[in-house]
């Protein structure tokens, strides 16, 4: 499926921190590998984060204009009009709903980043909760067509983790190294706070790394306070690779924000506090499925606290073991493709295969990657074709799937219509193969039969070897019920496709 353009419209601030644009950066970069291109619209940033989007190619337009105004409104359609975009991502907490129905009435598609469901209604094609805590209820003010992606499964990641997710994490009997991130800027420095607990921390050979952000107005006493007593703590800025550093560490002392997503996808244990008021619904969820330990909100904060939870934590093994364990089961880092998925679905319509399209289905599946692909690898008759064709119309759900364009691009056909239970088969015009369309396919399609039919679940089963079609499944929500010899059996659940919940 070939991508246009995105026009993303975030901002980040030594106030705000730099999480929306840096979970936004993951977004592009994603968009950016599939072949689209990306666009940044931001009235305030930090030098750090535009250097930073300068490195990934992405270019950015100021703009001068008070958040979420109406002039924001006006400046944000007309950059997406003049830059020819499809889309329009909003991330941050000033886009009202009279912003995203402004921005949907130019006829583009809407991406809703959002972390607490405090508009009034939702105009949006897709809204993107990736929290813990997401879930409908926040999202009951929304219009017909408006898609949930809600939980962890849709956890933005930068590429710079996505690479990591088959590096093993050793759980040492003694944690030693600590890492230190409170975030972008931190203009409480509870960093400082953090820094006098190492001290007190009785573990022999402690090590400690200070990711100061590029936004945090304290790194010059941070520096200074890092240096007293020759207490083995760094202080790093502008890294190459937060990964690499999350990696190293043994416990990681941080704030509550979208890091956490990072921490939990490398199985780095945590020891959190709330640096702002909507951190703590996700800190507390985490904290209650003991992946993470929070300490309270940053005014409850004390050096010995902070000292006396991280000592215990650095001492059991058996801790660090299960929160990691429990952190990789949460987010398995495809966030960005599913995201991407459910946008690309979007571009699709659906319509219900009629007997004009006999000829046309029965060239696609005598194309011979089809036919590689299928249980059954022996070419088809014509005639063969035809009665069969005839028997499905009357028996069974085909639909045609179109780009926009209007031109058909696949196939998706269910079988078995009983006891709310049924099988599925998909195919993609040869011309479209290897363009991305398969799981944009099989989800448009299954959220289409979901609506239009009393169906509870649907079955796919894919040869093992067939790895393109494994993937396009995952990609669309379906989940591995069984494998068994030469079959890999997927099933995908009325519940959870048609406002795309996913679990937490």
């Amino acid at each position: 499926m070939t991508l246009r353009t995105i026009l993303i419209r975030a901002d980040a601030s030594v106030e705000m921190g730099t999480g929306h644009v840096m979970r936004c950066l993951a977004l592009s970069q994603a968009w950016q590998h599939a072949g689209g291109s990306v666009v940044f619209a931001m009235s305030e940033s930090l030098p750090s984060v535009n250097e930073r989007l300068g490195f990934e190619g992405l270019p950015i337009v100021n703009l001068n204009c008070e958040v979420g105004s109406q002039d924001d409104a006006r400046e944000t359609v007309g950059l997406a009009r003049s830059n020819h975009a499809n889309w329009v991502v909003l991330d941050g907490y000033g886009f009202s709903a009279e912003y995203q129905r402004r921005v949907k009435e130019t006829g583009v598609k809407l991406l809703v980043v959002d972390d607490i469901g405090e508009c009034s209604h939702y105009f949006a094609d897709l809204v993107l909760n990736q929290n813990v805590h997401g879930n409908e209820a926040l999202y009951q003010k929304r219009e017909p067509y408006t898609r949930l992606l809600l939980g962890p499964r849709y956890v933005l990641l930068r590429r710079e983790f996505a690479s990591l997710r088959e590096r093993a994490r050793e759980i040492p009997q003694i944690g030693h190294r600590v890492l230190i991130t409170m975030g972008g800027s931190d203009p409480e420095n509870v960093t400082a706070k953090v820094v006098r607990a190492i001290r007190m921390v009785d573990v022999e050979g402690l090590q400690a790394t200070v990711l100061v952000g590029g936004g945090n107005p304290h790194l010059t006493s941070l520096s200074a306070l890092a240096a007293e007593d020759g207490a083995g703590i760094r202080i790093v800025t502008n890294p190459h690779s937060v990964a690499e550093l999350m990696l190293w560490a043994d416990v990681a002392v941080s704030a509550a924000g979208s890091t956490c997503w990072e921490m939990c996808f490398l199985g780095l244990p945590a020891i959190l506090t709330s640096v702002a008021e909507n951190q703590m619904p996700g800190a507390q969820e985490l904290a209650r499925r003991e992946i993470a330990v929070l300490l309270g909100s940053m005014n409850e904060l004390t050096p010995e606290k902070i000292a006396e939870e991280l000592q215990d934590v650095l001492l059991s093994p058996q801790r660090r073991e299960s929160m990691s364990q429990r952190g990789r089961e949460l987010v398995d880092g495809r966030g960005c493709e599913r995201v991407l998925t459910a946008m690309q679905s979007m571009e699709l319509t659906m319509r219900h295969a009629g007997k004009s399209d006999c000829r046309l289905l029965w060239e696609w599946a005598n194309d011979a990657g089809v036919r590689a692909a299928s249980f059954q690898t022996e070419m088809i008759p014509w005639e063969e074709h035809a009665v069969w064709f005839a028997d499905k119309l009357d028996n069974a759900l085909i639909y045609i799937a179109e780009d926009q364009q209007g031109k058909p691009v696949g196939q998706f056909r269910i079988d078995g219509l009983r006891d709310g239970d049924a099988q599925v088969d998909v195919s993609v015009a040869p011309e479209k193969r290897g363009c991305g369309i398969a799981a944009a396919l099989i989800l448009k399609a299954v959220q289409t039969a979901f609506r239009e039919t009393e169906l509870v679940r649907l079955h796919a089963y894919v040869k093992p070897e067939n790895r393109a079609s494994l993937r396009a499944f995952e990609k669309a929500g379906f989940t591995v019920s069984e494998t068994a010899g030469n079959v890999v059996h997927y099933s995908s659940e009325r519940s959870r496709q048609l406002c795309g919940l996913a679990e937490g």
